[in-house]
């Protein structure tokens, strides 16, 4: 398997409605990942990068949107990889709050 680095494995925070609530109700974060990541380099990235601790990663694929136009169907956006990291209690990450 090919190592991958430590600053590819998380491409974005999501921030939406949802996460907000999940951020201040759970302790949870929303995260695109690398397709290939796997939970613990996730928990490593976010540990090292953020110098956080982390309980736990959950890993989903969002799957692809698709749309029609007439009768051909064709992909609004593509399948992407979404991890939610639980911090230990008392954690907070600055980035996301506002």
């Amino acid at each position: 398997m090919a190592e991958i680095n430590l600053y590819d494995v998380l491409i974005r925070p999501i921030v939406s409605e949802k996460t907000n609530g999940m951020i201040s109700d759970c302790n949870q974060y929303v995260f695109e990942v690398a397709p290939n990541a796997n939970k613990r380099q996730i928990k490593e990235a976010v540990e090292i990068i953020f110098e956080k601790k982390v309980v736990a990663v959950n890993t989903m694929i969002v799957p692809a949107k698709r749309g029609m136009r007439g009768r051909r169907a064709y992909i609004r956006s593509p399948q992407w990889k979404k991890a939610i990291v639980t911090l230990a209690e008392g954690e907070k990450i600055d980035l996301f709050e506002v």
